[in-house]
């Protein structure tokens, strides 16, 4: 199975690692982890959960569309909060309502 690492113009080039890898054979695509980094690779929204959120599903977007894929053929999507509580849920789901909105889809 060949594999093409890419890194989608939009999400900022990490010297260790590309944004995103694509499988042959039977295409999957595999998404590096995001963060709330803009394409210069500035944090996005520091202190503010639902900025922060918002920006890493736009990312995920970004990744997914420069290999001409969308969140409808997302499997799997794991999200990770540091020093997660149940409180934080709202302001966890303002973001993702928030970045639907800007990439007019319905992120898994």
């Amino acid at each position: 199975m060949a594999i093409t690492l890419v890194n989608p113009e939009g999400l900022p080039e990490i010297d260790v690692y590309r944004q995103v890898a694509v499988a042959t054979g039977s295409r999957q695509v595999f998404v590096a982890g995001q963060v709330a980094w803009d394409a210069k690779g500035v944090t996005v929204g520091e202190g503010d959960l639902a900025a922060q959120v918002e920006q890493c599903y736009v990312n995920v977007g970004t990744a997914l569309a420069g290999v001409g894929a969308t969140f409808a053929d997302v499997a799997k999507l794991t999200a990770y909060v540091v020093d997660w509580t149940p409180e934080k849920m709202p302001l966890f789901l303002e973001g993702v309502s928030r970045a639907a909105l800007r990439l007019g889809t319905t992120p898994c």
